[in-house]
C-alpha cells in the first residue's frame, strides 16, 4: 500500500526498539485476521490506451467518483492520490494501477464481500468514465513510454533513484500488478516457521497465479514477466533472501537486513525529503546526510520497512508478495491458499516437510526456473504442478479444521480455481498464450477477455 504509514513519534535511541517493532505484532491465534492488496490496470475502454491522472474523465476523476461511496480522500499538494473508508485503502501505482488495500478480515468469506463490493462500486464509476480495468500480472499491450505518471511525491524519489541499481525498476514501477496476503503471527517463533515456509513457497505461487505472458504486444518468453521484472529491480531489497533458513533467524536477523537495505525518502512537515541510498544507521547515529544531527522515529522505521520488496516482507504482518494479479476467482484463491497453510498447525506442518528438503540451490533454481516454465518447472524431480496439487490439498484440509461457514459452507472452496490448474496443468498464463500467443496479437480481444467486472 502506497501511502504513508504513521505509528508513532517514539524517538529511536537504540536497536531494541527496532527489534520490538515486529514484536507489536503478535497475536494470538483467535485474533489472526486476513488482509489481501489487489491492483489493476485501468484502461480506456474506447482506444485501450491508459488514462492519465489529470485529462478529462481521468484518474483524478475516478477517485473523485468513488466518495459516494463512503470513502475520504488522502490529498498530496492539493491532488487527491488515495481514499480510505475504516481500515482499507484505495491507492495509485506509480503509473494509476489501482490497488484497493483490504481491511484485515476474520474470514474468506468477508475477504469475497469485500472484494464483490469493491468491483461492484469501482467498475461503476469506470463505466461513467469509460474506463475499464484488467487483472493481469503485467501489462500486455503498453511500452514504458506510454504510461503516465501520478503526481506523487514519493515515486518522483524512487523515479530517479531505480535506474541506478537495476534495469527493471521502472518497469515494475509502471507496467506491473500483483496480489499480496497479509496475515499475522503468534510470536517470534511462530512468524518464523510462517517466514521460511511462504518464502520457500513463493515460486509455487508463482507459477499457479501467473497470468502475464505478454509484453508490448507479442509473448514475453516468460510465464511471469512481473515476476522477472523484479529479478532486475533492486537487488538490495528485493528477491528471496536466504538468511530466512538459518538457525537463529527472528525479529533481530531482520532488524539488521532492514538496516542493511538504503533508505528512498523520509516526510516531514507535509514534504518528502530524498535520502535515497542513505543508512538508517547513519541516521540512528544522528549522521544522516539529509538530515544532519536528527534521529529517526518509530514511523520512519515503519515507512522504511515498506520500502523493501522481499518476496515475503515482515513489518507488523507477514505479506506474502509473489503472485500476478489475475480475475476475482483467483484475487480470493491466493488468501485462500496461504491462510489454509499458515494458519493450521498440521497444515504448515506437513507444508514444510515438503519445502525443507531443498537446498539453497534448488530454491535459487526454482525461484528463476518458474518464471518461465511456470507449472512445467521442476525441483528434485518433481513438477510444481504435482508440488501445487500436493499443497493446494492441504490447503482444503486446513480451511476444512478452521470450519469458518457461511450459508455455502466452509471457506475450503475458494481454492476450486487452483484445482482446476493443477488437474489441466495450465495456468492463466499458459491458457492466455494458447488463446492469444498465436499470430497477429489481438489487444481488443485480449482486454475483453481479461477484463474485470462485478459478480
Amino acid at each position: 500500500m502506497s501511502i504513508l504509514l504513521s505509528e508513532s513519534s517514539e524517538p529511536v535511541t537504540k536497536r531494541d526498539q527496532l527489534m520490538d517493532y515486529f514484536a507489536r505484532g503478535e497475536k494470538s491465534k483467535e485474533r489472526w485476521l486476513i488482509g489481501v492488496q489487489h491492483e489493476k490496470f485501468p484502461y480506456r475502454l474506447s482506444s485501450l490506451s491508459w488514462p492519465a491522472y489529470e485529462e478529462p474523465q481521468g484518474l483524478r476523476e475516478f477517485m473523485q467518483g468513488m466518495r459516494p461511496f463512503g470513502w475520504e480522500p488522502i490529498m498530496e499538494g492539493g491532488n487527491i492520490i488515495g481514499l480510505t473508508r475504516g481500515k482499507a485503502a484505495i491507492t495509485f501505482e506509480p503509473g494509476g494501477q489501482i490497488e484497493l488495500a483490504g481491511a484485515p478480515l476474520a474470514t474468506l468469506h468477508e475477504t469475497y464481500a469485500e472484494l464483490r463490493q469493491h468491483l461492484q462500486e469501482a467498475c461503476s464509476v469506470g463505466e461513467k468514465l469509460a474506463i475499464g480495468f484488467l487483472g493481469l500480472g503485467f501489462h500486455p499491450a503498453a511500452r514504458r513510454d506510454e504510461i503516465p505518471w501520478v503526481p506523487k511525491e514519493r515515486y518522483k524519489i524512487m523515479r530517479t533513484y531505480m535506474p541506478k541499481v537495476g534495469g527493471h525498476g521502472l518497469d515494475m514501477m509502471l507496467r506491473t500488478c500483483a496480489v499480496q496476503v497479509n496475515l499475522d503471527y503468534a510470536d517470534e517463533i511462530d512468524m518464523a516457521r510462517k517466514y521460511r515456509l511462504s518464502l520457500a513457497l513463493q515460486p509455487v505461487a508463482t507459477a499457479l497465479f501467473a497470468s502475464s505472458p505478454f509484453a508490448e504486444g507479442e509473448p514475453s518468453g516468460f510465464n511471469s514477466t512481473r515476476m522477472a521484472m523484479w529479478e532486475d529491480t533492486d537487488p538490495a531489497r528485493s528477491g528471496a533472501p536466504e538468511f530466512v533458513y538459518g538457525a537463529g533467524f527472528g525479529y533481530e536477523r531482520y532488524t539488521d537486513y532492514a538496516l542493511g537495505v538504503p533508505m528512498y525518502f523520509l516526510y516531514r512537515d507535509g514534504r518528502y525529503i530524498d535520502c535515497a541510498g542513505q543508512s538508517f544507521r547513519d541516521f540512528m547515529e544522528g549522521k544522516l546526510p539529509a538530515l544532519p544531527g536528527e534521529r529517526p522515529t518509530i514511523t520512519d522505521w515503519a515507512n522504511h520497512l515498506t520500502t523493501l520488496f522481499p518476496d515475503v516482507r515482515l513489518k507488523k504482518i507477514l505479506e506474502l508478495r509473489g503472485a500476478d494479479a489475475g480475475d476475482a476467482q483467483m484475487m480470493l484463491a491466493l488468501p485462500s491458499f496461504w491462510s489454509g497453510l499458515l494458519y493450521d498447525s498440521a497444515a504448515l506442518d506437513a507444508a514444510w516437510e515438503i519445502a525443507r528438503q531443498w537446498s539453497p540451490e534448488d530454491r535459487g533454481r526454482l525461484h528463476t526456473d518458474v518464471l518461465r516454465h511456470g507449472l512445467w518447472a521442476r525441483i528434485r524431480g518433481q513438477s510444481v504442478a504435482d508440488i501445487a496439487g500436493k499443497l493446494s490439498g492441504l490447503s482444503r484440509q486446513g480451511l476444512q479444521r478452521r470450519a469458518r461457514f457461511d450459508g455455502g459452507g466452509d471457506e475450503s472452496h475458494y481454492l476450486n480455481p487452483l484445482f482446476d490448474i493443477i488437474d489441466r496443468k495450465e495456468n492463466r498464463a499458459d491458457a492466455l498464450l494458447k488463446q492469444f500467443g498465436g499470430g497477429k496479437f489481438d489487444a481488443k480481444r485480449l482486454f475483453a477477455a481479461c477484463r474485470l467486472i462485478p459478480y
